[in-house]
């Protein structure tokens, strides 16, 4: 969540960094501030870059002139954004600007400490002499004296000035590490002519997992208006929604679904209207909520809901849905894709019922069928190009190697759940058990001694062991104490932790993995849907009737796209060796990368196949790999989220398409680079990864 100039200041000042004195002005309140003499700095309040440069700052030297520029400014756009407010502030007697910043980095894994010797907009283009200073500051050991020294002797400054700057980045980074925040940045920061250091500008993004363990004291940054009508009704409802600028409103289970399903409307000509995914919790109130949501978009002409019923039932869905319309003709026309878990019973409870402008479809196709014959004359056009992906002009052989299941975990492993006494962990140990999951321990700090579901529950895994043998941990701990249980089963040399948790702050898991890196432990998630050896074990919340037994693993970024893709490829009797899921957010364990280099050796792997969404580099990395090792498994691949907006985040933390990143289509190069058969959509699996295994074998 980002924070705009006025509220970063706020946040700023509170720990107690030196920030011009502030006034917020509203389209409604425009008022020369009575306390501050002229010249005065009006400045738009918007969550977007490149204000300075779009005339979002303006001097007025006159109460007609700040009048005038007020207006102004309130009624132009900075990038399609509308200005809600305009911070007034007084001129400041600057004699140096600096840049200062620290950035919680997805690539480099660190917290990076940022300084230069120039300030505001000449930062971003300066010249190499001029380059700024980036340093590492590992989240364990913390800011040291040497980051200080180098960060200051890098601006150029008068030693006077020295002791001032230590003190202003230390309570920065105080800030920083207290709220977990992803950035702070201060451009410019200055030097005034009287020698204090002061933050002229700032800029802050919250983590969102924070704020919602947080609300109390992070809840009142959101600023309902910086965003538009729809977006405030999904927050409220626990929503993700992103607007977009189609026709057809989706509501769709699952972030990575939702992804697919966005693509698959945007390349078929059925534009769509937003990204929402409705999650797991698919009640009567949350349905209501999101249709409530679409039903008054004015954009939305038609609903599309796509259901791939996992440990959701679709009949369940369809019944809270009936009870949403209350037998009603639908305001709106709806078109319904139910796929898995009693798909038919949820099908056949819809067609019953006859709701008059509802529709049901039994496949995919059906489904873009009937959302064409829908189609309004004043769609708008909004042009998506899918390009026509070629195979590879070879397939890399099968070699044995005489090493069966590599990764370890089969019908004889023994699992230890942490957290088991809570409710959602004890459904999902039947769920296992019944599987077949061979659960021998269970851990709940202060209610050890007592049984849950046949399993003994211990105080800790260190008195777990003790007792046991334990193969793998699954975490089903709340996202405020899991990365802390993550490092806790690492302590105690756990081969594997599966981490279910999402919501986990990022800063504290990038922490924990950090203090695991160089143990025996490997760490699945967080995030994650979990692990998977069809006929076996299942350590996660999969449902397991999509899977069967076979030759291809599947790792996956979405649990949806996991469900979907093995669903659709066990109905065409091709059955998994392995699937895992890597998890969602910006930081986790294991990787592709890491579990190629597992499955290369594995003879029951005959061939991969990877389902990756927009954001972060993962997929890259894997190309690297792949090119540099000679990997001797075909790939097949597939991207969520081709067509989504840069710097909109889909669902998980680590699903954001960067501005300065190469983007999708790097990332498919990288891919296509490397030798992966690249699916277009999820209904070309099937075909592709049985083409890929005929060929292999030859």
């Amino acid at each position: 969540m980002f924070l705009n100039e006025h509220l970063s200041k706020k946040l700023f000042g509170e720990a107690g960094i030196t920030t011009p004195e502030g006034t917020l002005l509203t389209p409604d309140s425009i008022v020369v501030p009575d306390h501050m003499s002229p010249p005065w700095y009006l400045k738009a309040q918007v969550l977007t870059g490149g204000r300075g440069k779009a005339g979002g700052i303006l001097r007025a030297d006159s109460p007609e002139e700040f009048y005038r520029k007020a207006e102004k400014i309130f009624t132009m756009k900075i990038k399609g954004n509308t200005v809600p407010f305009i911070r007034v502030e007084q001129a400041t007697d600057i004699a140096k600007e600096c840049y200062l910043s620290f950035v919680l980095s997805r690539e480099r894994k660190d917290l990076l400490f940022t300084v230069s010797s120039a300030g505001g907009i000449e930062v971003e283009t300066s010249t190499q002499a001029a380059k700024p200073l980036i340093q590492r500051v590992h989240l364990l050991s913390g800011l040291k004296g040497h980051h200080l020294r180098a960060a200051f002797f890098e601006l150029g400054v008068g030693k006077e000035h020295y002791s001032g700057f230590c003190d202003l980045v230390k309570k920065l980074y105080g800030v920083v590490a207290k709220y977990g925040l992803l950035m702070a940045e201060i451009n410019p920061l200055v030097i005034t002519v009287q020698g204090e250091w002061v933050a002229l500008d700032g800029k802050v993004e919250l983590d969102d997992n924070v704020v919602d363990l947080y609300p109390d004291s992070l809840g009142d940054y959101y600023t309902p208006e910086h965003h538009s009508r729809e977006e405030n009704i999904a927050r409220e409802a626990g929503l993700s929604y992103v607007q977009l600028k189609g026709w057809v409103g989706i509501l769709v289970n699952g972030a990575g679904l939702a992804m697919a399903t966005m693509d698959l409307l945007n390349f078929k000509g059925l534009t769509a209207a937003n990204f929402m995914d409705l999650g797991g919790a698919a009640d009567r109130e949350r349905i209501k909520r999101a249709l409530d949501l679409l039903f008054g978009n004015d954009d939305v002409k038609v609903v599309f809901i796509n259901l791939f019923g996992g440990i959701v039932s679709c009949k369940e869905v369809g019944t809270a849905l009936l009870a949403v319309l209350g037998g009603k003709s639908a305001p709106k026309p709806i078109v319904i894709r139910m796929a898995g878990f009693e798909s038919e019973e949820g099908r056949a409870l819809m067609q019953e019922s006859s709701v008059e402008n509802v529709y049901i479809a039994s496949e995919m196709n059906d489904a873009l069928e009937k959302l064409h014959t829908l189609k309004p004359a004043d769609a708008p056009i909004v042009e998506f190009t899918l390009e026509e992906e070629l195979m590879p002009p070879l397939m890399p052989p099968f070699t044995r190697t005489e090493v069966d299941n590599i990764l370890g975990l089969n019908e004889n492993s023994q699992i230890l759940v942490q957290g088991i006494t809570g409710k959602v962990a004890q459904r999902h140990v039947a769920l296992m058990q019944e599987y077949g999951t061979n659960i021998v321990a269970g851990v709940t700090p202060f209610k050890g001694g007592q049984e849950v579901m046949g399993v003994p529950v211990y105080n800790s895994v260190h008195e777990a062991k003790k007792h046991h043998r334990i193969d793998a941990s699954i975490i089903f701990v709340p996202a405020a104490f899991a990365a802390d249980a993550v490092a806790e089963s690492a302590t105690e040399e756990i081969p594997w932790v599966i981490c279910i948790t999402e919501g986990i702050a990022q800063a504290s898991m990038l922490s924990a993995l950090k203090d695991v890196a160089g143990t025996r432990t490997r760490v699945i998630g967080p995030n994650t849907p979990g692990v998977i050896v069809p006929g076996q074990c299942k350590i996660g919340i999969m449902p397991a009737n999509v899977f069967t037994a076979g030759n291809v693993a599947i790792f996956s970024r979405s649990g949806t796209l996991t469900y979907e893709a093995a669903d659709r490829l066990s109905q065409a009797g091709i059955g998994q060796s392995i699937c895992v899921g890597i998890g969602g957010d910006s930081f986790i364990g294991t990787s592709f990368t890491d579990l190629f280099k597992l499955v290369r050796n594995d003879d029951n792997t005959h061939a991969v196949l990877i389902l990756g969404e927009v954001g972060g580099t993962a997929e890259e990395e894997l190309a690297r790999y792949v090119m540099m090792t000679g990997f001797e498994k075909p790939v097949v691949s597939f991207i969520a989220a081709r067509t989504a907006p840069p710097g909109k985040r889909l669902g998980h933390a680590g699903a954001i398409l960067d501005e300065k990143s190469g983007g999708i289509e790097g990332k498919l190069q990288a891919m296509r680079d490397a030798g992966f058969v690249i699916s277009p959509d999820l209904g070309q699996l099937p075909k592709l990864v049985k083409e890929i295994l005929d060929g292999s074998a030859k």
